[in-house]
């Protein structure tokens, strides 16, 4: 009963940057983890970068010194900013949060997903 609502997403030139956003509505009680996941035509799904509760982060090698990730737990809210994009980074990106749930269960929760597009 968890919606996430994933922005942001559109073509931009190699170089350039995107911030996409996320938002977790409906019965949302605790966000453990938010994070981002990419999927390329062809391609298996992938982490991109996380962020725990405690605002620890994980970053996927291939953007680490390059992206951001942020959380604004008030709005159950997740943020990726990338910057120096490259067109390996072309990919629909998929927002995803880890829920608590009743009898200390934990579910995840996926968004529809926003395309990001480099061009070269």
């Amino acid at each position: 009963q968890v919606q996430l609502v994933e922005s942001g997403g559109g073509l931009v030139q190699a170089g350039g940057f995107l911030r996409l956003s996320c938002a977790a509505s409906g019965s949302v009680f605790a966000i453990n983890t938010m994070g981002w996941y990419r999927q390329a035509p062809g391609k298996q799904r992938e982490l991109v970068a996380a962020i725990t509760s405690d605002e620890t982060t994980t970053y996927a090698d291939s953007v680490k010194g390059r992206s951001t990730i942020s959380r604004d737990s008030a709005k159950n809210a997740v943020y990726l900013q990338m910057n120096s994009l490259k067109p390996e980074d072309t990919a629909v990106y998929y927002c995803n949060a880890e829920v608590a749930a009743a009898w200390g269960r934990k579910r995840d929760y996926w968004g529809q997903g926003t395309q990001v597009t480099v061009s070269s």
